[in-house]
């Protein structure tokens, strides 16, 4: 048990899951039993541990608790206009609560979300691992590729349903025809997105178990070697993998999560959560390369500590990692000390984004800088896009006209440690917040986008804010990025016609190695206070060629032309850098 608040030993009530039935029924169907026991837990005014006997437990939906949720970054109104979440797990106004799973595995049933803590307080959740039993990303592997067809052997647990040579995806209580796709090299361990190919072929035909033939039209044949996985799923986030809604000084330790379906593990509004020793992968006995639908953590107004540590992600559709909060646009002033915002991006709506006491800043929607700041003294939600805000003070005395609000009290201190990010196919870090971000130890592999992501904006995914004290250090970059997409990438979305305001300061690139062949390794805009530090630099090139880069082509001496873009920053510091060579074999 956590020693949460020093409790004295014999003061800690001890529960088993086995005091709910016998371990034959608990597993078959552990649903209503949690239930039970949770509600016991509940009953005990003194610290709690449920303790789960090993064991692998199913859960399914018809014992699942409904109600309705707003989450941010999920599904907009049109998409899902229904908020009601299916909890497999709920701990509702709990405290000084620790559930020691022993290993166990949770197996869901249908489309839930896995667990969801709402108002709780000094909670452990440790040892206990979680999967689906039909994940709602299929998968299947190309076994051969001609001119026009294709040939694929389906993944056992992704089933599907052929008429008229149209497939159609089906699993517990749920079914698509076309959605998002990715492809996954597991001899690379790298994954990326693609076109939806399956929607183009003519035809497609069963020959043999489990083994289906694509036919498609002269030249429309899919560019995917055997081997490789082709991944699928849906658009709509109905549900979360987990959700901490409000609570405080929440930890999940040694546990895994499998597979997620919707946006993976979401921190919102919510104080201290710490997630160290995670195995966010694929159990490997499945076969699967899939363990996210979207996100694999994602925090939004959280404060006091986010820390993720010690942790293994690979697997996504979408970011690892992203820490963020939410600017909401200024849409009037019915009073001289009130404002009337709303949510802007059409995923992220419905739920309490200011508190009383809560310190605001008023942000121009330009040049992204704060000009007022002010204390929230009463919230009223209008509906849920619009929020009353009445202020301790009278409003700033010029507002423009799209300028917004950022919760400046509901920002939290970052810490993400000795991760290790394989098969990403968008970022591995996200991250903005005016307190301190250290980054440090990460090894990052083949992330098909940035591996590192500061941005802010006021314009399209509302995403704040400025920062001003990041370390990224002692971190490994293996052939990250792209072209189009720097390793490290600092890209607020201010307006450049806007002078000599920056937008995020004091960012500390130290002590880390980099191995590219194309990539960028850093752009940044708009940064006061910019160091890239005593950095170790491999470029990989082929055929002795190098990649056009070589010692005669470096800039000043120092650092071959491309590897830098850097636009409106000031105090730049580049020292101690090492710059190498290596020439790759070429691929035959």
């Amino acid at each position: 048990m956590t020693d949460f608040r020093n409790p004295e030993p014999a003061l800690v009530k001890m529960i088993s899951l086995a005091d709910f039935g016998d371990a034959e029924n608990l597993q078959a169907n552990a649903g209503a039993a949690m239930r039970l026991a949770l509600e016991a837990a509940g009953s005990h005014d003194g610290p709690v541990v449920l303790d789960i006997p090993l064991g692998t437990y199913h859960f399914y939906p018809e014992h699942a608790v409904r109600a309705a949720y707003h989450i941010t970054n999920t599904a907009s109104e049109e998409e899902n206009p229904d908020v009601t979440k299916t909890v497999a797990l709920l701990l509702k106004g709990l405290s000084r609560f620790t559930l020691e799973g022993n290993g166990s595995l949770f197996v869901i049933h249908g489309k839930q979300t896995m667990l969801l803590l709402d108002g709780c307080a000094d909670i452990e959740i440790r040892n206990l691992r979680f999967d689906y039993a039909m994940p709602t990303v299929t998968e299947m592997t190309v076994e051969r590729r001609g001119d026009h067809d294709l040939d694929v052997c389906v993944h056992p647990d992704s089933h599907y349903e052929l008429e008229d040579g149209h497939l159609t995806w089906v699993g517990e209580g749920w079914r698509f025809r076309e959605g998002p796709i990715q492809h996954c090299d597991m001899a690379q361990n790298t994954t990326w997105r693609v076109e939806d190919w399956p929607s183009r072929a003519e035809r497609i035909e069963e020959i043999g178990s489990r083994r289906l033939r694509f036919h498609f039209r002269e030249d429309a044949a899919p560019h995917v070697s055997p081997g490789m996985t082709v991944q699928m799923r849906d658009g709509i986030r109905d549900q979360v993998g987990v959700l901490i809604l409000e609570c405080e000084r929440i930890r999940l330790n040694g546990m895994g999560f499998h597979f997620m379906h919707g946006l993976g593990i979401v921190g919102q509004f919510s104080a201290d959560l710490t997630f160290a020793d995670l195995d966010v992968t694929p159990r490997p006995e499945t076969g699967r390369t899939v363990a996210g639908f979207a996100d694999f953590i994602h925090c939004s107004g959280c404060r006091g500590r986010v820390s993720i540590t010690d942790s293994r992600f690979a697997g996504a559709h979408d970011d690892a990692i992203n820490v963020h909060g939410t600017y909401l646009c200024i849409v009037g002033q019915p009073a001289p000390d009130q404002v009337r915002v709303r949510f802007m991006h059409p995923q992220t709506y419905g739920f309490r984004a200011f508190f009383s006491g809560d310190e605001i800043a008023f942000v121009n929607a330009h040049s992204l800088a704060s000009y007022a700041f002010g204390r929230i003294a009463a919230v009223k939600m209008l509906d849920p896009r619009e929020l009353l805000l009445t202020l301790e003070q009278p409003t700033p005395a010029s507002i423009g006209a799209y300028d917004v609000i950022e919760n400046v009290t509901w920002t939290p201190e970052v810490v993400i440690a000795r991760n290790h990010f394989a098969r990403i196919p968008t970022r591995g870090i996200l991250v903005s917040s005016p307190r301190k971000t250290v980054i440090v130890g990460n090894r990052f592999e083949r992330m098909n986008m940035s591996a590192v992501l500061v941005a802010g904006d006021a314009n399209s995914w509302y995403e704040s804010g400025a920062v001003t004290d990041v370390r990224i250090a002692g971190n490994q970059f293996i052939d990250c990025g792209g072209e189009e997409h720097p390793v490290i990438r600092i890209a607020p979305e201010n307006e450049p016609s806007v002078p000599d305001v920056p937008v995020h300061r004091n960012i500390r690139i130290e002590d880390n190695r980099f191995r590219t062949a194309h990539a960028v390794l850093l752009s940044a805009q708009s940064t006061e206070g910019l160091a890239f530090c005593r950095n170790e630099i491999l470029l990989v090139g082929k055929d002795g060629s190098k990649n056009g880069l070589s010692p005669g082509g470096l800039i000043n001496g120092l650092y071959p032309d491309g590897l830098f873009k850097l636009e409106r920053c000031s105090g730049v510091n580049m020292a101690d850098n090492s710059v190498d060579f290596m020439v790759a074999p070429t691929d035959e």
